[in-house]
């Protein structure tokens, strides 16, 4: 049975989210980073990484404006249009 990676939702504020990772996969979060930092509506981008064991994964997405939520989506959309071509 293959792995795969399991998202969920930690917070969500009116200019941030935190979305943790279950089983995350580097090769799929690490495009989403540079793809987030690359957009000028971002204000910070950081991913969380603390003992696997305690606490999962997560990332953390702060705007200047928008939707957070709305910038992950973004930044997914281009990573899958990316590695799709």
């Amino acid at each position: 049975m293959p792995l795969t990676m399991q998202t969920y939702l930690i917070e969500k504020t009116k200019t941030s989210i935190k979305v943790g990772f279950k089983d995350p996969n580097m090769t799929l979060i690490t495009p989403m980073i540079k793809a987030l930092n690359e957009d000028s509506n971002v204000k910070l981008v950081r991913y969380i990484d603390q003992h696997p064991e305690l606490i999962d994964r997560a990332l953390y997405v702060e705007v200047t404006k928008g939707d957070p939520a709305k910038a992950i989506e973004k930044a997914a959309e281009a990573v899958s249009k990316y590695y799709s071509s």
